[in-house]
C-alpha cells in the first residue's frame, strides 16, 4: 500500500503539528501577558487599598492620641506613640515593636512632615506611616503585608494554573480542530503518492470543496487531465510513427538487400531505378523524422508570443515559396488586424499550410493565401477535402482518401493545430470555391492596453485603416 510522503518516518513533524505549535505558542504569549496585566493590575490594587486603610487607621490613631485616648486594636495592624526623645509607648500591646528609624525620629522631634516606610519586622514587611502630634512626638502606624502576600502568592498559582490548563485545552482542542480541516489535504497527499507509486493517471482525486484545499484538488485534478492527455497523444504518436516509419524502412532495407545480392549483376537502369528509391525513401524517412522530433518536442513553446502583423507573415512565406518552388502565390488582405502569438511558430504554420497547397496542387494553378482580419487562409486548386475528413486531416498521419498515393509525413497540418491552439486560435480546412481546399487558422486579435509601446498602435490602426 502507497504511503504518504513523509508520513510515519522517525523525526518527520507533520503540518498539524507545526499549525498547533503555532497557534499554542500563540495563545501562550496571549494568555502570559493577560496573566502579567491582571497580576499587575490586582497587585497594584491591592496595595492601594493597603495604603488607604493604613491612612484610615493614621487617621483614627492620630485624633485619639491628640485627645488623650487609647484606640482600640485592629487586627493585623500595630500603633506605637514616640515622643521627640526616641522613647516609645506601644498602644497595641499584642502587636510587635516597630524599629524607630532616623527619618521617624526627625518627625518626632521637628513636628513637621510624614514619612511612609517599608519595614521588615520578624520576617514578616510591614509598611509604616509617621504623623507628628500636636504637643510634640509622632505617631507611628505599622500595616502587615502578610494578608497582601497571601493573597498575592494564591492568585499567582490560580492564574499559572488557569494559564497552563487554558494553554493544554486549546493544544487538544488545536489538535482535533486542525486534523479535521486538515483531513482533505491528507487524503490528496495519500491520493498522489499513490498516484506517484502506481502511475496510474486515472486515479479519482478526492471530491473538491469551495475552500482553498477545494482549489488544490482541482488544480491537481487539471493537471492529472493535462498528463492524461499527453501521455495518450505520446503513446499514440509512437504507435503512429512504428507504422508510419515501417513502410519507408521496409523499402529501404529491400532495396539494399537486393544491391547486396545482385552486386553488380543487375542491369543498369534497374540499379539506377534502385538507387533513386533508397535516395527517395531516405529524404521522405528524413522529413518524417524531422516532423515527429518537431511535433514531440514543439521547440517554440518557451518563444515569448508578441505581436505579429499577418499581412507580413503571409507576404514573407509566399516569397520564399515562389523562390522555393517558382509556383504563383498570391497574397491578399482584407481589414487585417494584427494578432498575438509565437511569431517562429506561427511562421512554422504558414509554411507547413503553403507546402500542403503547394503539394497538392497541379503545377500550373496558383496558390491564394488571404488574410481577413485575424484570419488567415491558404487555398489551393487540388483534388479538396472531403466532408468526413475536415476535422481528422488536422490530426497525425492522416491522410484523406483523396490524397493516399501523395507523398508526405501527414504531420504538417497537426503541427498546424497543436501551435495554433496553443496560441489560443482554431483552425479550419473546407472546399473552396470552383474546387480545391482551403485550410487556415484564426487567432485571436491583439488588443492593445496603455502600456502598449507606439509601435504597436501604429500598426493596429495602420491595418484597421487598410
Amino acid at each position: 500500500m502507497a504511503r504518504t510522503a513523509g508520513a510515519g518516518r522517525p523525526g518527520h513533524v507533520t503540518l498539524r503539528s507545526k499549525i498547533t505549535a503555532v497557534v499554542v505558542m500563540a495563545a501562550a504569549l496571549a494568555m502570559a501577558l493577560a496573566a502579567v496585566m491582571s497580576y499587575r493590575g490586582v497587585s497594584d490594587l491591592v496595595r492601594a487599598e493597603l495604603d488607604h486603610g493604613l491612612g484610615d487607621r493614621m487617621h483614627t490613631v492620630h485624633s485619639l492620641v491628640a485627645a488623650g485616648l487609647t484606640p482600640p486594636p485592629r487586627p493585623g495592624m500595630t500603633d506605637q506613640v514616640l515622643s521627640d526623645r526616641g522613647t516609645v509607648r506601644r498602644l497595641t500591646p499584642d502587636g510587635p515593636r516597630i524599629p524607630v528609624t532616623a527619618s521617624a525620629l526627625r518627625v518626632a522631634r521637628t513636628g513637621q512632615g510624614g514619612r511612609v516606610e517599608d519595614l521588615v519586622v520578624d520576617g514578616i514587611e510591614y509598611s509604616v506611616l509617621t504623623r507628628p502630634l500636636p504637643g510634640g512626638g509622632a505617631v507611628m502606624v505599622a500595616q502587615s503585608y502578610e494578608g497582601a502576600a497571601r493573597v498575592d502568592h494564591a492568585f499567582l498559582w490560580r492564574v499559572t494554573g488557569t494559564t497552563a490548563a487554558a494553554l493544554a485545552l486549546s493544544a487538544l482542542l488545536s489538535w482535533f480542530v486542525l486534523g479535521r480541516i486538515l483531513r482533505p489535504v491528507r487524503n490528496l497527499a495519500r491520493t498522489t503518492a499513490r498516484i506517484t507509486a502506481t502511475r496510474d493517471l486515472s486515479t479519482d482525486l478526492p471530491p473538491a470543496g469551495s475552500d482553498e484545499v477545494g482549489q488544490l484538488t482541482r488544480s491537481f485534478a487539471t493537471m492529472l487531465t493535462a498528463l492524461r492527455r499527453s501521455r495518450d497523444q505520446q503513446h499514440r504518436l509512437v504507435q503512429d510513427a512504428s507504422h508510419e516509419l515501417r513502410t519507408p524502412l521496409t523499402s529501404v532495407r529491400g532495396s539494399a538487400e537486393l544491391l547486396q545480392r545482385a552486386r553488380g549483376r543487375l542491369a543498369p537502369e534497374d540499379e539506377e531505378q534502385i538507387l533513386a528509391t533508397l535516395v527517395a525513401e531516405t529524404a521522405a524517412l528524413d522529413d518524417l523524422v524531422r516532423e515527429l522530433v518537431e511535433l514531440a518536442t514543439d521547440r517554440y513553446t518557451d518563444e515569448a508570443p508578441d505581436t505579429v502583423d499577418l499581412t507580413v507573415l503571409a507576404e514573407d512565406t509566399a516569397h520564399r515559396h515562389r523562390a522555393r518552388t517558382g509556383r504563383t502565390i498570391t497574397v491578399t488582405a482584407e481589414a487585417p488586424l494584427p494578432v498575438r502569438a509565437r511569431p517562429r511558430a506561427l511562421q512554422r504554420c504558414v509554411d507547413n499550410l503553403l507546402s500542403n497547397a503547394v503539394k497538392f496542387s497541379p503545377q500550373d494553378t496558383p496558390v491564394a493565401l488571404h488574410v481577413e482580419g485575424c484570419r488567415l487562409s491558404v487555398r489551393d486548386r487540388g483534388p479538396g477535402i472531403d466532408a468526413a475528413d475536415r476535422d481528422a486531416v488536422f490530426d497525425r498521419f492522416y491522410r484523406g482518401s483523396r490524397t493516399q498515393a501523395t507523398p508526405g509525413s501527414g504531420l504538417g497540418l497537426a503541427i498546424v493545430h497543436d501551435s495554433v491552439t496553443a496560441d489560443g486560435g482554431t483552425v479550419f480546412a473546407t472546399d473552396a470555391d470552383g474546387g480545391g481546399a482551403e485550410v487556415g487558422f484564426a487567432l485571436p486579435p491583439y488588443e492593445p492596453g496603455p502600456d502598449t509601446p507606439a509601435v504597436g498602435r501604429r500598426l493596429r490602426k495602420r491595418n484597421q485603416s487598410e
